[in-house]
């Protein structure tokens, strides 16, 4: 069983710290067999205070940080100092040394200051709150971040923006682990959709427009039952009745990334679904995703998801067949 460690810090806020356990306790095999081991520790045993006001009781202490498989870091709200990029406690430093090399990091919202002060994300991409994005930048000036995405995987680092987004995270690491039947099987019993479109641009505290002004919703839905079919942005503009140029600014507005690249990841999506679930060749598959040719669905996976068709089959096909024919 994969062992995930949460570590509780002083201030934390209730519900981050519950997504790991909630969303992962969630994951499940056919057999009914948990699939992860959730436990919730502090950096010295010892309970801590949420910022809800009551108090956290924890049956474990760094020791958890040394066997765990996953570590996972909610944010904290008693730490105003990493704010500024000063140093972690000494007692916080010592219990994350703790961790084994190699063991996957995952932080939640602002959590990310944390992994960031220990400089554990000098060097790689990562996200954060939308809010804190100004501040982090200034405190942690080595890090790449992007305060765009709902999640950010950069090798055994992942990160993910405010709140909720560590629902998508946690989905994300069952649907890597042990694919999508999985991880929908999580997602529905936790009542979230298994996956969110777009990023956190669609967020970010901007004016709302009039309730007269046209979206690209419809558009979006019309478009998700044609991935099969040519869907060049002005064919997409036209069935939202907007100019190419308002439609393209539009969408980026409401969904956080441009209708090519929103597309693609579509596109992706429909893709690992039938490499997981169905018998097709590679070829229909990425006829069927919209892809064109199998080379083009390489190229896309290959640039996105740093595997081949058949590498991704062979990953996350359950019954482990991969057809000759691939």
């Amino acid at each position: 069983m994969h062992r995930v460690a949460v570590l509780a810090l002083e201030g934390v806020p209730p519900f981050e710290l519950g997504i790991p356990s909630r969303v992962l306790g969630n994951a499940w095999d056919e057999t009914g067999r948990r699939l992860y081991e959730v436990t919730v520790c502090t950096a010295d045993g010892a309970p801590v205070t949420s910022d809800a006001g009551f108090t956290v009781a924890v049956t474990a202490g760094p020791e958890a940080l040394e066997r765990a498989d996953t570590v996972v870091v909610p944010p904290t709200h008693a730490m105003d100092e990493l704010t500024q990029g000063a140093p972690l406690p000494a007692a916080l430093a010592e219990a994350l040394a703790r961790i084994r090399p190699g063991t996957r990091l995952v932080s939640i919202c602002t959590g990310s200051y944390v992994l960031a002060a220990a400089g554990l994300l000098d060097g790689r991409r990562a996200t954060t709150h939308w809010y804190s994005a100004p501040e982090f930048r200034r405190a942690f000036p080595r890090v790449v971040l992007d305060e765009d995405v709902l999640f950010m995987e950069d090798g055994h680092v992942l990160t993910s923006a405010g709140v909720a987004a560590g629902v998508d995270l946690c989905l994300y690491l069952i649907r890597r682990d042990h694919g999508t039947a999985v991880a929908n099987r999580a997602a529905r019993m936790c009542v979230v959709p298994p996956w969110r479109d777009g990023g956190q641009a669609q967020y970010i505290d901007r004016p709302v427009p009039e309730p007269t002004v046209a979206t690209t919703t419809a558009t979006r839905a019309w478009a998700m039952e044609r991935l099969d079919s040519p869907l060049s942005v002005d064919r997409l503009a036209r069935h939202a009745r907007m100019s190419v140029r308002t439609f393209s600014r539009r969408f980026r507005d409401e969904v956080g990334m441009t209708p090519v690249q929103w597309l693609t990841a579509q596109r992706l999506d429909l893709a690992r679904q039938l490499l997981e679930t169905s018998d097709l060749a590679v070829d229909l598959v990425a006829l069927r995703a919209g892809f064109g040719s199998a080379n083009s669905l390489r190229q896309h996976m290959r640039s996105t998801l740093g595997v081949s068709p058949i590498a991704y089959r062979r990953t996350f096909r359950t019954d482990g067949l991969v057809l000759a024919g691939d």
